[in-house]
């Protein structure tokens, strides 16, 4: 394996940030490059503590080509996995441009960058809501894609644009991660979602519910084609997402041009379910109220995660309970998650906008 460096943009987000303890946990030297807009540098300093090495961070932004440039010069940087970007998909349909602009210009931005520095390997954090409601579950990574709000739909553009690149340039190499729903944190109860306002998630929701933030979940329909009416989502464990992109990085050792994985267990499980589960690791019950469909919601997204299996040689571990145990520790040990007001040391910062 090269010993070149990772860079990491979006490393000190949820799956960033879990994601920078693999790699360091594996020997890796890590780069992350973060503009904290929904992270905190407190997350750096907890990936520290967890590891016992301090990553190289950069507080910068992937729409600053020359900041990428810069810190592509200071550093031997060998691939850069591409986790910066804005991710709610309610919050993309109020603001399209918004995210047209951060997600798939960014995206360009770094992408030249990179192509100036000489750098030819990416891991790209894309989403299994490009599939939009599959015709087959679970869903295979040939299913048809049909992304339904403006945030799938920069994941899907963002997925066309980096296939088109790898087939125009034969010497750039490209894995395109389809998550499912990460849910967890981190073992430790250190580290975990740190969502600002409103949760977009489901779990981290139910989780402030739990310590006493917000009076109670509110699940979306319960009339769907499903075992109990409520959908059915296929809740990946973070710590099994993260140890995904090290092995999509090995995989691009091989030089696969642009190749897509789901990254998922291949077991959905119902909103209730889920909710169970999380209320069997609080140890009490917890208020929740059945409301209407949600626009956009689909019944089932549910991945079959053999492609990734063989290929990658990677399969999630972790059970809808361990994941519920460790959210819950991260629940307790931080309430109010990380501090915004966490101070990035001076030389840390490059601005060139």
């Amino acid at each position: 394996m090269s010993q070149k460096a990772i860079l990491v943009t979006g490393g000190a987000g949820y799956i960033g940030s879990h994601t920078v303890i693999e790699l360091l946990e594996a020997g890796r030297e890590v780069v992350i490059y973060d503009n904290l807009y929904n992270a905190s540098y407190e997350a750096v300093e907890r990936i520290e503590k967890i590891t016992g090495k301090k990553p190289i961070f950069y507080k910068a932004d992937v729409l600053d080509k020359k900041a990428l440039l810069e810190v592509f010069s200071r550093h031997s940087i060998g691939s850069v996995i591409h986790f910066a970007g804005l991710k709610a998909v309610g919050e993309s349909t109020k603001i399209p441009l918004d995210y047209y602009y951060n997600n798939i210009t960014g995206t360009i931005v770094l992408l030249q960058a990179m192509k100036e520095a000489n750098i030819k390997n990416i891991v790209f954090s894309s989403s299994a809501t490009v599939y939009g409601e599959p015709p087959v579950i679970p869903i295979p990574e040939t299913s048809p894609t049909d992304a339904k709000s403006p945030y799938g739909r920069t994941k899907l553009f963002v997925e066309h644009i980096i296939r088109d690149l790898c087939t125009a340039e034969k010497d750039w190499n490209a894995a395109l991660l389809r998550y499912f729903n990460p849910a967890g944190a981190h073992p430790t109860g250190q580290l975990g979602e740190n969502p600002t306002g409103i949760p977009n998630n489901l779990m981290p929701y139910f989780a402030q519910v739990a310590i006493g933030k917000r009076d109670h979940l509110s699940i979306f329909g319960k009339d769907y084609p499903t075992r109990d009416g409520t959908c059915i989502r296929d809740y990946i464990h973070v710590v099994d997402l993260a140890k995904g992109h090290l092995a999509a990085l090995k995989k691009l050792e091989d030089n696969p041009g642009c190749v897509e994985y789901n990254l998922g267990t291949g077991v959905g499980s119902t909103v209730l379910e889920m909710v169970h589960a999380f209320i069997k690791a609080v140890g009490r019950d917890l208020p929740y109220v059945i409301t209407d469909r949600r626009a956009g919601d689909v019944p089932n997204l549910t991945a079959d995660p053999t492609k990734a299996n063989i290929e990658l040689n990677w399969k999630a571990e972790k059970s809808l309970e361990e994941a519920c145990a460790s959210l819950w520790k991260w629940q307790q040990n931080c309430p109010e998650g990380l501090s915004k007001d966490a101070k990035v040391p001076d030389e840390c910062i490059i601005n060139y906008l």
